[in-house]
């Protein structure tokens, strides 16, 4: 049997200060995430961050949450199951998040208990970042580290500029301007931040985002502004700013906006609140008039094709294409 074991990134299990702070406290406690010297960065996360952001974060949390509970979940968990039998029922799928629940650790040891000798382990990161990809291939080969019989383990690799990535993405944006009730002057391609000394470090991620904007762009026929959000801290981050160009594009003359967030396999805190909700407000405030958060590809008819393909392609060897 193989094993196909989708990841994100993770997700406090309910919408309130005491679930989020355990969360964080998993999340900015990767030296991946925060790089650090733990002896100067324990003190401002046990003493500062998890203090007073989780209210904050479990209020905005609050303001996305479905009926299903958080959308980064639920979107990863229907993905899984939009692709379980995708490969024949030799593949057995499942899904993890790198911080919270269902643990990588955990669904790995559940596909090996299934009777999974040989694992592909798919980071939903399109573009690689050693905080999201490199932790969660950290994840799972610690979890194997623990085992006296280990599966065969392969990692899905970024696919940035895979065509089939690209055509799902252009394919998505196409259909949800055309069923806006305005044409936007402009499209913003808001990739998550990072730090910029983890690009002079040789991290990949900005050049990567930059590659999927001029890609997307050409297959749209338009150029795309391209922008970094979610900063956090005082260090200087990858730049321009997504807050800084929503307030600045209407004094350039840019008064109807879409937004896409195709660093994000799924919409999640930092999509549906970070940009359409606090988001649109900024930009509509500095004068913008029209403002459209554009949905990721989350696990539409589109998203799942491109998985079935580059997914496919990674079995092969261990499983005929489909």
């Amino acid at each position: 049997m193989i094993g196909l074991l989708l990841v994100n990134l993770g997700t406090p299990d309910a919408p309130d200060a005491g679930a989020v702070r355990r969360y964080l406290a998993q999340f900015l406690a990767d030296r991946r995430v925060i790089e650090l010297p733990a002896i100067l960065w324990r003190p401002i996360l046990h003493g500062i961050v998890l203090r007073t952001r989780p209210r904050r974060s479990a209020k905005a949390y609050r303001e996305v949450w479905r009926d299903e509970g958080s959308p980064l979940a639920a979107i990863t968990a229907a993905t899984a199951r939009g692709v379980a039998d995708a490969f024949g029922p030799d593949v057995v799928v499942d899904h993890a998040m790198r911080y919270g629940r269902p643990a990588i650790a955990d669904r790995l040891a559940g596909l090996m208990k299934a009777g999974c000798d040989r694992i592909l382990l798919a980071p939903l990161y399109p573009q690689y970042c050693a905080a999201t990809s490199a932790s969660a291939a950290d994840a799972a080969f610690a979890a194997l580290a623990g085992m006296r019989h280990q599966p065969a383990l392969r990692v899905l690799p970024p696919y940035h500029d895979d065509p089939a990535y690209i055509a799902a993405l252009a394919a998505r944006v196409r259909a949800q301007i055309a069923a806006l009730d305005f044409a936007p002057q402009a499209i913003l391609a808001s990739f998550h931040g990072m730090p910029e000394r983890t690009r002079i470090a040789g991290d990949p991620y900005h050049d990567q985002c930059v590659e999927t904007a001029r890609l997307l762009g050409q297959a749209l026929g338009r150029r795309l502004e391209i922008s970094f959000q979610s900063r956090f801290g005082r260090a200087r981050w990858l730049g321009p700013a997504t807050d800084s160009m929503l307030r600045e594009l209407p004094g350039r003359g840019i008064t109807s906006l879409a937004v896409v967030t195709p660093g994000f396999a799924a919409d999640c805190l930092e999509t549906l609140e970070e940009i359409a909700i606090r988001g649109r407000e900024s930009f509509l405030a500095a004068g913008g008039r029209d403002f459209a958060c554009l949905l990721c590809l989350n696990d539409s008819p589109e998203a799942l094709e491109m998985l079935r393909s580059i997914l496919g392609r990674e079995l092969e060897g261990w499983v005929a294409r489909p």
